[in-house]
């Protein structure tokens, strides 16, 4: 596939600096009363509501430096991803707790980021779907939205849901599928899991799912266990990366119990420090420059995944020690590696 052109920037150049900023960025007025207004919702089989799709040009496609080829013309796989927040600042035509489809803004970065940095991860294991969704501003996970948060999550969940079923019943044709993403993205990804996987015929075709960013129980399905070994298949991974001296502020608590950490330097859920020998390459600042390997260590400590500094060109301005922008890029070829080795642990079922 032709690779699209995009900034040369890996995520730590963009998306980092729209997160930071999210705390002063304009937000949605709350709704009186009952009233909740919401965008229209997406028609799926309009190529325009989706940020990726196997038969189009887009920033899924690609792969950071001149080694890494983009396989989905003859992967044997479907990739279903779902991106994490980027709907942080209202403007005109914008104004609303979900997000307009129709905001160019919001879709650029979607499409010049997050699709090269995340979901090209997966582009030589499968054939990637992301759709586009309304998603919930990021001041619901803040107490600016908490009164509005259940009814906004759960607006951008229909879309993630129809999504979905129009992808299974117009492209997959049996194939074996990941589910991958992201912040919000995981949010939607963990219901999508229980409404479509969990229990039913379609846990048949599970190759795994990478719930990353979010927390999730580890007894959170029935017939989805946590992976507990890199060839394992059916079953879900989930991380939350923090810098090594990271301490939760006070009254800090997860409101999920028993959460489920697997290190994506082992691909196991044992505690100990995973070196960063193991580390086969990350993506921060310049995403044509290539992998950066042996960038970090990992290592599961309770509910969070610990790690050191990256270095990187400007890293003294890098100062958050909650690592969730870079969850997927630290670790960006070992994932990528990994979703190749399930799905052929799974073609050999």
């Amino acid at each position: 596939m032709h690779k699209k052109t995009v900034p040369h920037h890996g995520l730590f150049a963009g998306l980092l600096l729209s997160v930071l900023m999210a705390a002063c960025a304009g937000i949605p007025e709350l709704p009186a009363g009952n009233n909740f207004p919401v965008p229209s919702a997406p028609n799926y089989s309009e190529v325009k509501n989706w940020a990726a799709l196997p038969t189009t040009d887009d920033g899924a496609d690609r792969t950071p430096g001149d080694t890494l080829a983009d396989g989905q013309l003859t992967a044997t796989a479907d990739v279903f991803y779902l991106h994490p927040t980027v709907y942080s600042k209202t403007r005109r035509g914008n104004e609303l707790w979900n997000a307009n489809l129709a905001d160019e803004k919001v879709n650029e970065t979607v499409d010049d980021f997050v699709l090269p940095n995340h979901a090209s991860i997966f582009n030589a294991a499968g054939r990637i779907y992301a759709p586009r969704y309304r998603q919930a501003n990021i001041k619901v996970f803040y107490p600016q939205g908490r009164e509005v948060s259940e009814r906004a999550l759960d607006t951008a969940y229909q879309d993630v849901l129809a999504a979905f079923d129009y992808y299974l019943s117009t492209y997959n044709r049996g194939r074996p599928i990941i589910i991958a993403s992201h912040s919000q993205g995981t949010t939607h990804a963990k219901r999508l899991l229980a409404d479509r996987f969990d229990g039913q015929p379609l846990k048949d075709q599970l190759v795994a799912a990478y719930l990353v960013g979010m927390p999730v129980s580890r007894e959170a399905y029935r017939s989805i266990p946590v992976c507990e070994s890199p060839q394992q298949t059916g079953c879900f991974v989930s991380w939350r990366t923090y810098r090594e001296d990271f301490v939760p502020k006070e009254g800090y608590r997860d409101t999920v119990p028993d959460i489920a950490v697997v290190n994506p330097l082992t691909w196991t859920t044992q505690e100990g420090r995973a070196p960063a020998t193991l580390n086969r390459g990350g993506v921060l600042y310049n995403y044509d420059a290539g992998l950066l390997p042996e960038l970090v260590w990992a290592e599961i400590r309770g509910d969070g995944l610990f790690t050191n500094k990256p270095k990187f060109f400007g890293d003294i301005f890098f100062r958050t020690k909650n690592y969730h922008i870079g969850d997927y890029n630290l670790f960006w070829m070992n994932v990528r590696e990994n979703a190749m080795d399930r799905v052929g642990a799974f073609a050999r079922l």
